[in-house]
């Protein structure tokens, strides 16, 4: 696996259509969610397109079932989850358009949430920050390109906030404001760009910075059933 700061864009190498442990796009499972897909698309960023949008609003966010196990971002098990957060969405969707044959790699910022609920607030011991917000960067057109699909489109309807659409020709990244302008979402920290998901350093970082509390079993309520704090 290899590693490239912000800012140092690398070629798009042999690595980043490999199929890695996490990134299993050449299992029957994730090679046929990719194909479905994005089926009838004859072009890179039309299937590119299709996929985020099918990884975005085909598993609804949950950051309550964030855990410290690294079998919960193997793209194949993703596939059969109901409700997961943004990095193994970000995970599913760059094996999924590695299947397609577009280079991708995993991208993590550290993003301040402006919007957030109670119960969450609560088990994230009383931060709003999240540590390594995950998103696929995709090599298309002859640049790379950043794709969130974390946030589905009910969730956003829910909490107010705008929708990240993708074009596959600009970055998909979270809004800075909700459709009331407040602020939403703060970009803080890039970390880089990798040809893998670096599960070691995310769950190092996470067990150093959250409280145990929030890889827990999840409460009984959904997230976006909970009480917005703004």
């Amino acid at each position: 696996m290899n590693h490239w700061p912000p800012g140092k864009w690398p070629a798009p190498g042999p690595e980043f259509l490999e199929s890695t442990y996490y990134l299993d796009w050449a299992t029957p499972e994730v090679g046929a969610f990719a194909e479905r897909a994005a089926a009838g698309e004859t072009s890179a960023i039309g299937r590119a397109v299709r996929l985020f949008y099918a990884v975005r609003d085909g598993w609804r966010y949950d950051p309550f079932s964030i855990r410290l196990d690294p079998r919960g971002y193997v793209a194949s098990t993703v596939l059969k989850a109901r409700g997961v957060f943004c990095i193994p969405k970000a995970v599913l969707l760059t094996a999924a358009v590695r299947a397609a044959g577009i280079p991708a790699g995993i991208g993590l910022s550290d993003v301040v949430n402006h919007l957030t609920t109670e119960k969450l607030k609560a088990r994230m011991g009383g931060k709003t920050a999240f540590i390594h917000h995950g998103y696929a960067v995709l090599w298309l057109d002859g640049r790379w390109v950043k794709a969130a699909p974390a946030f589905n489109i009910e969730m956003c309807q829910r909490f107010g906030v705008r929708p990240t659409e993708f074009d596959g020709r600009s970055d998909a990244i979270f809004q800075e404001f909700d459709v009331a302008q407040r602020r939403h979402m703060e970009y803080t920290r890039d970390h880089g760009l990798w040809s893998d998901f670096p599960y070691e350093r995310v769950e190092r970082d996470f067990r150093e910075f959250y409280p145990a509390e929030l890889f827990a079993e999840a409460p009984d309520e959904r997230f976006e059933e909970g009480v917005p704090v703004r």
